[in-house]
């Protein structure tokens, strides 16, 4: 119940482990009722797929799937997936990072899923997914993901979407993660900003250290282009195809981009963009790139598309903005050195510094949101470039956790549930209770970790480090002692708190390690770690909440498991109920300080 949950997994867990192989044949046999969700009879309803054989003029001078023509087929794909759950047109409103893992020959097969993973009020996030085939060795490969967000339009007016029930475990994991993704998108714009702005004056001009031999003016690389929109580049309301602008916009770039390197540059990825207005058939898109820096195997190439409908238009109309990195691959697909870039004075210079922000920026964004969890180290260092995705990837992780469908009961004692989930890599368990208590005010009293040590014995001392924003601070935890060990135990948590995006989300308060230069590892304590732990709280019914914790712990402590089960079913469950007590006791006692976190 403590985020040291080695020293409580020392103390239980074993019969757990015999019985294994007759709990989980109890659980496939008590879910035998939803198995079509999860079997080759289910096929989720908003589910879209598309297959095309890459033919000559799909591709680029190498033989390979134009990335562009790609990008028109993934926004085709997407659009018809989300207009079968909305049942009228959609537009795209904007596409998170794209990373490009393979590249796509001549007579190969593309195959793209799409299908809705959330619907809110008017938009809806739809997740796509890409592969390539070869026909004739069977070989398959993954491409890309990508997430984008359609916005549905009936007769120039936003429709009010109907909600999206999720079946399988995949189904209600991407449910759930959706409304984290999506509240990271509606602050993208402020956080970019506040990053660069901090990143700014930090990043040195290095061009008098850099081997200037080989140095190429920025100005030579810029290019503009202007294209027609016509019919077939329209949807059936006469709206361009976001994939058709995505197509053109990377069209321009490579031209940028080869103008740099002098050779055949391979698109690797497209940061996270937004489309800032419509166009229609008969507006004139003017299409600008430039490459705004180079570093050593990569180069990030900045697009602009502008609107206007007649010549004689003085205004024009800002549609799309997007940077894209290239890379130039040998024969064994292995980066090349890139040229160096001399900007202009003045809007090239800012170009230059703000693209190695954003390099700093897009790298910890990949690292943090972009892998599997799996990957992440248990303690990732804090700092105001990596901030909002820590906190995205802590409150992801638990609903992520919370997702999975084959929990196995292990005991019930005093109306307290314990539940018990073990695959190749963790251990976690999940304590369940229902409590007279409103899920508001339950939610903010266990907001402040300060309070815990008023519940939970093993919670010596707690410090608030840093209170980053109104939903996320940084803790310093410090527990007694266990067994032979004479040092206490001690942690730096990330607490990131969420109320509901709507009716049935749960509250949440999410819980990782990270590190932080101000509280390294101290002789007097052993530093401990925890990967992904917290509360939900449901509500039930008035004055009714049922609230989970759950705790996952790595396999390393698995080899620590020696004794019964019973005892540490027991301490879990006195634990539990005291955080039960300390509700009842505080429900009317919300101190204004508490209310303002």
């Amino acid at each position: 119940m403590i985020q040291n949950v080695g020293n409580q997994l020392r103390r239980g867990f074993a019969s757990v482990f015999s019985n294994r192989q007759s709990r989980k044949s109890a659980s496939r046999a008590e879910n035998k009722d939803s198995a079509m969700a999860d079997g080759e009879g289910y096929r989720n309803p908003t589910e879209v797929q598309m297959s095309q054989l890459v033919l000559p003029c799909h591709t680029n001078q190498r033989g390979e799937l134009s990335i562009g023509q790609l990008l028109k087929w993934i926004d085709t794909t997407a659009c018809l997936s989300a207009e079968r759950h909305a049942g009228c047109p959609c537009v795209t409103a904007s596409m998170d990072d794209i990373y490009f893992e393979h590249t796509i020959r001549v007579g190969q097969v593309v195959n793209i899923k799409a299908k809705v993973n959330r619907a809110f009020n008017t938009s809806m996030e739809v997740g796509i997914q890409v592969t390539s085939e070869d026909l004739c060795s069977e070989k398959q490969w993954s491409v890309c993901k990508a997430l984008a967000t359609f916005v549905a339009h009936r007769e120039l007016s936003k429709v009010k979407l109907k909600q999206i029930t999720p079946l399988t475990e995949e189904e209600k994991t991407e449910h759930s993660v959706a409304a984290e993704r999506r509240r990271m998108r509606l602050v993208y714009a402020d956080t970019i900003k506040d990053l660069l702005a901090n990143c700014a004056n930090c990043v040195q001009y290095d061009l008098e250290t850099r081997d200037c031999n080989h140095v190429v003016p920025a100005e030579r690389t810029r290019v503009e282009s202007v294209e027609l929109v016509l019919p077939p580049h329209a949807n059936h309301q006469g709206n361009t195809f976001g994939g058709q602008i995505m197509a053109w916009m990377e069209n321009v770039a490579t031209i940028a981009a080869s103008r740099l390197c002098r050779a055949h540059p391979t698109l690797k990825a497209i940061e996270m963009f937004h489309f800032r207005g419509p166009s229609q058939v008969g507006d004139r898109l003017v299409l600008k790139a430039i490459v705004n820096n180079a570093f050593k195997h990569s180069m990030e190439v900045g697009v602009c598309v502008e609107a206007y409908r007649q010549e004689a238009e003085t205004h024009r109309r800002h549609i799309n903005s997007a940077f894209m990195t290239f890379m130039v691959l040998d024969a064994e697909d292995q980066p090349q050195m890139l040229p160096w870039i001399r900007p202009q004075p003045g809007d090239g210079e800012r170009r230059y510094r703000e693209a190695s922000a954003r390099r700093k920026i897009r790298l910890d964004r990949k690292y943090i949101v972009s892998c599997k969890q799996t990957e992440v180290p248990l303690s990732v260092p804090w700092d105001p470039s990596n901030q909002v995705y820590l906190s995205y990837n802590n409150v992801s992780s638990l609903k992520m956790l919370v997702a999975k469908d084959n929990w196995v009961l292990s005991s019930e004692n005093n109306q307290v549930s314990l539940y018990i989930l073990e695959d190749d890599k963790y251990l976690s368990f999940h304590m369940e209770m229902s409590v007279s208590v409103d899920a508001a005010h339950a939610f903010l009293l266990l907001s402040d970790l300060r309070r815990r040590p008023e519940w939970d014995k093993h919670y010596r001392s707690v410090e608030l480090v840093q209170q980053v924003d109104e939903d996320d601070a940084i803790y310093h935890v410090i527990s007694p002692a266990f067994g032979s060990d004479p040092k206490p135990q001690d942690f730096v948590i990330l607490a990131s708190r969420r109320r509901p995006c709507d009716n049935g989300d749960p509250y949440i308060i999410a819980y990782r390690s990270v590190t932080l230069p101000t509280h390294c590892e101290m002789p007097e304590y052993r530093r401990g770690e925890t990967l992904c732990a917290g509360f939900c709280f449901w509500r039930e019914g008035d004055q009714m909440t049922k609230i989970s914790y759950y705790n996952q712990a790595t396999s390393g402590f698995l080899n620590y498991v020696t004794t019964n089960v019973a005892g540490l079913s027991s301490e879990f469950c006195n634990t539990f109920k005291a955080c039960e007590k300390f509700l009842l006791d505080n429900r009317n006692d919300l101190a204004p300080s508490l209310q303002t976190l």
